[in-house]
């Protein structure tokens, strides 16, 4: 356990942990959301929670996760082979190491033992991916038969898939085309040039409310390549909003935000064993509204 005092006043939780442990802002954030931090002895899940001169900091890496239910996996469509989670912001789609848990399908299978389901046997079958910093539907398929039909679908786009986000400065409404690799020559992905290396990523942007100083975008994925929506914008010179990873290239002054301003809002597709028309919407949650408001008022 490592404690500090806070010795100024208005900073932010999470800064105030990254600047003392010496930790990236990400696993910052991580530990302030996960239930690890407590400001004079009451703990605190809100990352921009701001401290008074005096306050107790402690990091308490052994502390376990508190109860919330907005993590805890609400399903917004299940049936024998197909089922939908709205994903909260800052949860893996699936593991990506060895025995991680807190993944999309630990709450999927929570939700289920909450309803006195069998949690265990029924597989889950990946379909397709949104980022950690992400929250929305996420889709995967309960039997086999169902995973063919739906990644059929995909590689045919025509599973629609739109996001809302929100955008640094006037962003103008149209269609972007690129090809996109795992590194453009600086660490992070992004475009080139070499349409051969690249794999072909295809964004569609809709402009729904321009403010001050950034813009609310409704965007419809034809692709579905790795942080595209996040990667098209900012090579367009309008990063999200929250973006820590793709900003190298932009000049203008970064927009504060305690989470990615990126929602998968809306999930349509033929089902795969019945052929009937599924359509579904989740409205962004808390925070995003919160510091949409913000904004819209700034």
């Amino acid at each position: 356990m490592s404690s500090w005092n806070a010795d100024s006043a208005g900073v932010t939780v999470a800064a105030f942990v990254k600047a003392h442990a010496n930790i990236p802002n990400s696993l910052a954030k991580r530990h302030v959301t996960s239930g690890k931090v407590f400001v004079d002895g009451v703990c605190v899940t809100e990352v921009d929670h701001r401290l008074s001169v005096g306050q107790q900091v402690e990091l308490r890496l052994a502390a376990p996760r508190p109860h919330d239910p907005e993590r805890e996996g609400v399903l917004v469509y299940d049936d024998p082979h197909v089922v939908v989670i709205d994903k909260p912001v800052d949860v893996n789609s699936v593991p990506y190491e060895e025995r991680e848990t807190g993944t999309a399908m630990d709450l999927i299978r929570g939700a289920w033992r909450r309803q006195g389901k069998d949690a265990t046997s029924v597989p889950l079958h990946i379909v397709h991916r949104i980022d950690r910093a992400t929250s929305g539907l996420l889709m995967f398929a309960k039997s086999k038969r169902a995973e063919q039909g739906l990644a059929a679908q995909l590689r045919a786009h025509t599973i629609e898939r739109q996001y809302l986000c929100v955008a640094h400065g006037a962003v103008k409404p149209g269609r972007i085309e690129s090809y996109l690799v795992e590194d453009r020559g600086d660490g992070l992905r992004g475009s080139t040039s070499r349409i051969d290396q690249g794999k072909r990523a295809v964004t569609h942007v809709e402009v729904r409310q321009v403010m001050r100083n950034a813009s609310l975008c409704a965007i419809r994925l034809e692709t579905g390549k790795t942080h595209q929506i996040r990667i098209h914008l900012a090579e367009a010179g309008h990063p999200l909003v929250g973006e820590t990873v793709y900003i190298r290239d932009f000049t203008g002054g970064l927009l504060t935000s305690s989470r990615l301003m990126l929602h998968a809002q809306t999930l349509g597709f033929e089902h795969p064993v019945t052929g009937a028309r599924v359509q579904l919407s989740a409205e962004p949650p808390a925070d995003f509204a919160a510091v949409l408001a913000r904004l819209v008022a700034s």
